[in-house]
C-alpha cells in the first residue's frame, strides 16, 4: 500500500473517530443535568409551627431520598424554604418572591387553609405549578380559576363520608360537633351536615374554635350538656387534645371522634390518658407498621415510616403528603421534557393535571376537573390505644 493511500486511511479513521467523539459530546450536552428548582411557604413560626415543621423535616428528607437514589438521572433536586409565620399576607410575599424567581419550577405551601386560598389568585397570574397540603376544598375549587393549584390533603367530604359510616356501624344516633372557625372547619360541619341527614343521625349542637385558641372548655361545656352520644372534634391537633381534655373534665361518657384535621403525632404522649378509645379517620400510612407490606406500595410506605422515624425519632402523619408533593413534581418535571437547562411551568401544570401516584399517603389522582388528588379509599379508620394511634379493628 502506498504511503499516501495509508496517510488518507489513516486521516479517514481520525476523522471518523473525531466525529464520533464530538457526536458524544453533543449528546452529553443535550442530557439535562439542571436542578429541579422546589420552593416551599411554610409555617416555621407562628399558631401552625408545629406541623410546618414536620412539612419541612419531610421535605429534606424526601428530597434527600431523590438525589441520592439516581431516579432523576442526571439533576438533582434543589430546595427554597421561607418563613410564612403562620400569617397569610406573609405568604403571599414568599409566593411573589418565588413566581418572581425564573429557576423555581414549583411551589409546596404547607397547611395553613387561609394562605393557600389567600394565595390563589396570584398563583394563577404567575402561572407558577403549586401543590398545597392545606385541606380546604376552596383551596382548588372552582377549577377553572385554580388551573395551576393542586392539594394534597383529607378532602371534607370524603372525611365525613368515612366518619358518618362508622357512627352508623356503631348505632350512634345524637352526637355535637367541635369544629375549627376556619374555611376547612366550616367545610366539614357542611359535609357532615349533609351526610347526617342522609343516616337519620341529630346534631344536637355546633361550636365553633379559632385554631389559635388555647381553651376551649366552654365551648366542649356547651357541646356535652345535652349529652350526646359522641363528640365530633374537626380541628388542628392541639385543640383536639385540649378537648379531649376537656371533655373528659366535663364527665362525658360518650365517644370521642376525631376528623383526619385532628391527626399528627403517632404517639399521644401527654394526652393518651384522655384519648383512649378516640377514632380517627386518617390515612393507613399513620399506623403502616400495624399493616402486612403485601404490594410494593405498602412496602414503600412501611419504609417512609421507618426512615422517618429513625431520622426524627417519631412518627407524625402528615408528613406523607410533603413527600407525596415531591415526588408528584419531580415526576411531571422528568415526564414535562421541554429544553434542556429551561423551566417549563406550563408543561409542569399540564402534567400535574393528569398525574397518577401510588403515594406514602395512597391513591393519588388528579384530573382536569379535580385537582385534589387524594381518593377516598386512602381513608380509614384507626383507633387510640395504649398511647399511640392502632388500626381499628
Amino acid at each position: 500500500m502506498s504511503p499516501i493511500r495509508s496517510a488518507s486511511i489513516a486521516a479517514l479513521a481520525s476523522a471518523v473517530l473525531a466525529t464520533t467523539l464530538t457526536g458524544c459530546q453533543f449528546g452529553e450536552e443535550q442530557r439535562d443535568t439542571s436542578p429541579i428548582v422546589i420552593a416551599a411557604d411554610l409555617e416555621l413560626s407562628g399558631a401552625s409551627a408545629p406541623v410546618g415543621k414536620v412539612y419541612q423535616r419531610a421535605l429534606e428528607l424526601k428530597i434527600e431520598q431523590l438525589n441520592s437514589s439516581g431516579a432523576l438521572g442526571g439533576r438533582k433536586i434543589e430546595f427554597k424554604v421561607k418563613d410564612n409565620r403562620s400569617d397569610a399576607a406573609e405568604s403571599l410575599r414568599n409566593i411573589n418572591d418565588f413566581s418572581n424567581d425564573s429557576n423555581v419550577s414549583a411551589i409546596i405551601m404547607g397547611g395553613c387553609n387561609e394562605c393557600a386560598v389567600g394565595a390563589v389568585r396570584t398563583i394563577g397570574e404567575k402561572r407558577i405549578p403549586t401543590i398545597a397540603l392545606a385541606a380546604a376544598g376552596a383551596v382548588t375549587e372552582p377549577v377553572a380559576q385554580r388551573r395551576y393549584v393542586f392539594k394534597l390533603a383529607p378532602n371534607a367530604a370524603d372525611s365525613a363520608g368515612a366518619l358518618t359510616t362508622e357512627l352508623t356501624r356503631r348505632n350512634i344516633r345524637k352526637v355535637a360537633v367541635l369544629h375549627s372557625a376556619d374555611n376547612y372547619g366550616q367545610e366539614g360541619l357542611t359535609a357532615l351536615r349533609g351526610e347526617f341527614t342522609k343516616a337519620g343521625i341529630r346534631l344536637l349542637r355546633a361550636e365553633a374554635v379559632r385554631t389559635t385558641d388555647t381553651d376551649v372548655t366552654n365551648q366542649v361545656a356547651a357541646l356535652v350538656e345535652p349529652e350526646p352520644q359522641a363528640l365530633i372534634v374537626w380541628t388542628p391537633p392541639e385543640q383536639a387534645s385540649l378537648a379531649a381534655a376537656s371533655a373528659r373534665q366535663a364527665k362525658f361518657v360518650g365517644s370521642l371522634f376525631f376528623d383526619a384535621s385532628a391527626a399528627g403525632e403517632l404517639f399521644l404522649g401527654g394526652a393518651a390518658r384522655t384519648t383512649e378509645k378516640a377514632t380517627l379517620i386518617f390515612t393507613q400510612t399513620m399506623v403502616i407498621d400495624d399493616v402486612i407490606a403485601t404490594t410494593p406500595a405498602k412496602a414503600a410506605r412501611r419504609q417512609w415510616f421507618q426512615d422517618y422515624t429513625a431520622r426524627f425519632g417519631g412518627y407524625n402523619g402528615f408528613s406523607s403528603f410533603a413527600a407525596d408533593a415531591v415526588q408528584l413534581i419531580a415526576n411531571a418535571e422528568l415526564r414535562a421534557g421541554g429544553e434542556p437547562g429551561r423551566v417549563d411551568r406550563d408543561g409542569l401544570r399540564d402534567v400535574l393535571e393528569t398525574s397518577q401516584l401510588d403515594g406514602l399517603s395512597g391513591p393519588i389522582r388528579m384530573t382536569p376537573d379535580n385537582h385534589s388528588g387524594l381518593m377516598p379509599q386512602a381513608l380509614t379508620t384507626l383507633v387510640a390505644r395504649g398511647g399511640r394511634w392502632r388500626l381499628a379493628g
